[in-house]
């Protein structure tokens, strides 16, 4: 029989930011208002207020260090597990989730939870990453990462994946989305040079396979072609790696592009920046599982030009074909920005990767397990 009330756990390595921890949040707000009980376990980090606020519990928990010290913590999980007594466990990280799989197999199997897993990314093929392919049943967040599933780990059940896309609220990325007069005032004081020109933007953070070299080709390729254009790179600086973010401003600097060429660092407005992008590109290099950055844009109605591979390639196939380009393939990627210029093309309204979707799935999913407990 079905309960009317469960309590879920989630776990993670840490709340401080990201696709992953954003989608946690999301989850358990839903689950809260529904009236279930959520908990999730974590090392903390900023979103901690944001989630006990929203209604859950917190559990701080360091589980995410790659370390054989973190095993020792097995007994520890095991104990909390048997005094919570949770309905549903979902695993959403490997070493969080190697942990809590250790201390869930131990208990007796009248007492175990029932046992969720999401496969997030195009984890490296190993032992260590079949985990995430072990729950009872297996989210994946796209059809790239159900594809991968099933090829790299085929022992893996069929009926026990889940197919469940992400997706972004219409609401905080309204199509026809204007930013406030304050926010273009405040913009156009910083960034001149901007005003009433065409500009091509690429979200990411300064990390290799992002495409920025791709990016200031493209540029490079346009502006020699005669176009007046501008381009923002949007996005951080990794600690880890402040010599690639050297090296891309040395190139840009080497092509007399610096006033073209604008690296506006970390942003909490992106939402505000697509709206003023004629464009928004994603030259990732390595598939990526979903593509959120794609997704947010199209859902404002600005298009998108990106390589047609992974999440990314799912996304625009349904959304906005005519943005899709062979992987590398520069004289397409010049030709396809300068149609997408050229036209009045609109992307389609996103009806599969929406946030209302992904979480009645979940919730659904969790319902299903729960009625089986």
């Amino acid at each position: 029989m079905a309960k009317s009330k469960l309590k879920v756990v989630q776990v993670l390595p840490a709340l401080d930011g990201g696709g992953v921890e954003r989608g946690t949040l999301e989850v358990a707000e839903a689950l809260v208002h529904v009236g279930h009980e959520s908990v999730v376990i974590s090392a903390g980090g900023r979103m901690v207020p944001e989630l006990e606020s929203a209604g859950s519990r917190h559990v701080t928990w360091n589980l995410g260090k790659k370390s054989p010290f973190t095993l020792l913590q097995v007994p520890l999980v095991r104990r909390w597990l048997l005094q919570e007594q949770p309905d549903i466990l979902h695993l959403r990280s490997r070493m969080p989730a190697w942990i809590l799989w250790l201390a869930w197999r131990s208990l007796p199997v009248e007492k175990r939870p029932r046992l969720v897993t999401t496969v997030h990314g195009l984890y490296s093929v190993s032992g260590y990453s079949r985990i995430m392919c072990r729950g009872e049943r297996v989210i994946a967040v796209s059809k790239t990462i159900e594809d991968y599933i099933f090829k790299h780990y085929p022992q893996t059940e069929k009926e026990c994946v889940r197919l469940i896309y992400r997706g972004v609220d219409p609401a905080d990325f309204p199509r026809g989305y204007e930013p406030a007069r304050s926010w273009l005032s405040a913009w156009y004081k910083t960034y001149p040079q901007l005003q009433g020109k065409v500009v091509l933007t690429l979200p990411g953070r300064l990390t290799r396979l992002k495409g920025h070299h791709d990016f200031i080709l493209l540029m490079d390729r346009l502006i020699q072609s005669g176009m007046d254009v501008y381009g923002l790179i949007v996005g951080g600086e990794d600690p880890k790696r402040q010599s690639y973010a050297r090296e891309l401003y040395v190139e840009v600097e080497r092509l007399g592009m610096s006033q073209r060429i604008i690296f506006t660092g970390h942003r909490g407005d992106v939402r505000d920046i697509y709206a003023v992008s004629d464009v928004v590109l994603s030259l990732s290099t390595k598939q990526e599982s979903f593509g959120r950055t794609v997704l947010e844009a199209l859902s404002l109605g600005r298009p998108v030009v990106g390589y047609d591979h992974g999440g990314v390639g799912e996304i625009l196939g349904e959304l906005f074909p005519q943005g899709r380009v062979s992987i590398r393939d520069q004289a397409q990627l010049i030709e396809k920005v300068i149609l997408v210029l050229g036209g009045d093309l609109k992307p389609k309204e996103s009806h599969r990767f929406i946030k209302q979707s992904m979480l009645e799935q979940t919730l659904s999913l969790y319902a299903e397990l729960g009625a089986e407990h």
